[in-house]
C-alpha cells in the first residue's frame, strides 16, 4: 500500500478508544427516548388542566404545575442522564460520529408511544421513521469513516458563537411575532437546531477545560451553552403540548445532528477528508432524514388529533 494512502487510512479509522463512545451515546439515546415519553406525558396532563386552547407556548403557570407533576420530574432526570452519557461520549469520539446515534431513540420512542397511547402507525408514518432512521444511518457511516478530530481555535470558536447568537435573536424575534400562529415544527427544529450548538459547545468546553484553557472565552461559551439549553428546553416542552413523543424526538435526533455536524464541517473541519461522492451522499442522506421528520409529522396520527 503507498505510503500516503496508509497514512490517510490511519487518520480515517476510529481508534478503539474512539469507538468506545459509541455504546455509551447508544445507552444515552434510550434514557432520552424514555425521558422524552415521560416528559410527554407530563405536558399532556398539565395541558389537559392548565391549558389556554391557543399555541402560544407554555406560560409560566404551567411550567410550575409541570415541577409538580412526578412523571415529568422522573423524565427530566432520565434526560439528565441522556445528556451527561451523550457529553461523556463527546470525550471519546468525533461529535460528527456520535451525535447523529441518538436517532435511535426515535424507534425506540415510536415503538413505546404506540404501545403507552394505544395507537397504530399507519405505513406513511413508518415510512417516514424509516427514512429518518436510513439518512441518518448513512451520514453516520460515512462520518465515523472519515471523522477527524482537531483541537479548536479561539477563532473558530468565536465564529460558532457569533452564529449563535444570531439565531436566537432571530428564534426569540420569530417566537414574539408568531408565538399564536406556529405549530409543532417550528418548536422542533428550534430545539433542534439549538441543541446543536449545545452538543457543539459542549465539546468545545470539555476540551478546553480539560487543557487548562479557563479564562474568558470559555466562561462566555458556557454562558452560551445553557443560555441556547434553556430556550431548546422550553422549545422542547412547548413541543411536547402541541406534537407526539417521537415526532418530537424525531426532530432533535434529525435536526439536531445535522447542525451539529454542519458545526463540525464547515467551521471545525471535522470532515476535511470525505471525498467528494462521499460528502454528496451524505447530503443527501441528510436531506432524506429531514424530509422523514416533515412527513412524520404530516401523517402521524397523534398531529392530526
Amino acid at each position: 500500500m503507498p505510503p500516503e494512502l496508509t497514512d490517510l487510512t490511519e487518520q480515517i479509522t476510529l481508534t478503539p478508544y474512539q469507538a468506545i463512545g459509541i455504546p455509551i451515546a447508544l445507552i444515552g439515546a434510550v434514557f432520552l427516548s424514555l425521558g422524552a415519553q415521560l416528559q410527554h406525558r407530563g405536558v399532556a396532563r398539565v395541558e389537559l388542566s392548565h391549558g389556554d386552547g391557543t399555541k402560544a407556548g407554555l406560560s409560566m403557570r404551567q411550567l410550575l404545575h409541570l415541577a409538580a407533576r412526578p412523571s415529568w420530574l422522573f423524565g427530566t432526570v432520565l434526560l439528565g442522564l441522556a445528556i451527561l452519557f451523550q457529553l461523556t461520549s463527546l470525550g471519546f469520539a468525533p461529535l460528527i460520529v456520535v451525535q447523529p446515534l441518538g436517532v435511535v431513540a426515535l424507534v425506540i420512542t415510536a415503538i413505546v408511544n404506540a404501545r403507552v397511547s394505544r395507537i397504530r402507525l399507519e405505513r406513511p408514518a413508518i415510512r417516514a421513521i424509516v427514512m429518518c432512521v436510513g439518512g441518518v444511518g448513512v451520514f453516520v457511516a460515512i462520518a465515523a469513516v472519515y471523522a477527524i478530530e482537531q483541537e479548536i481555535s479561539e477563532r473558530q470558536l468565536l465564529i460558532v458563537l457569533g452564529i449563535l447568537g444570531v439565531t436566537l435573536a432571530a428564534f426569540g424575534v420569530a417566537f414574539a411575532l408568531a408565538r399564536r400562529s406556529v405549530g409543532a415544527m417550528f418548536y422542533i427544529l428550534g430545539a433542534g437546531v439549538l441543541f446543536g450548538f449545545v452538543a457543539t459547545l459542549a465539546k468545545v468546553v470539555i476540551n478546553r477545560i480539560l487543557n487548562g484553557n479557563f479564562e474568558w472565552l470559555t466562561v462566555l461559551a458556557i454562558v452560551a451553552l445553557l443560555a441556547s439549553a434553556a430556550l431548546g428546553s422550553y422549545f422542547v416542552q412547548t413541543a411536547y403540548s402541541v406534537g407526539s413523543p417521537d415526532l418530537v424526538i424525531a426532530g432533535l435526533t434529525v435536526v439536531d445532528p445535522l447542525v451539529a455536524v454542519l458545526i463540525g464541517v464547515i467551521v471545525l473541519g471535522e470532515a476535511a477528508l470525505i471525498p467528494p461522492l462521499f460528502a454528496v451522499v451524505a447530503v443527501a442522506a441528510g436531506a432524506l432524514a429531514v424530509f422523514g421528520v416533515i412527513q412524520l409529522a404530516k401523517h402521524h396520527p397523534q398531529t392530526h388529533r
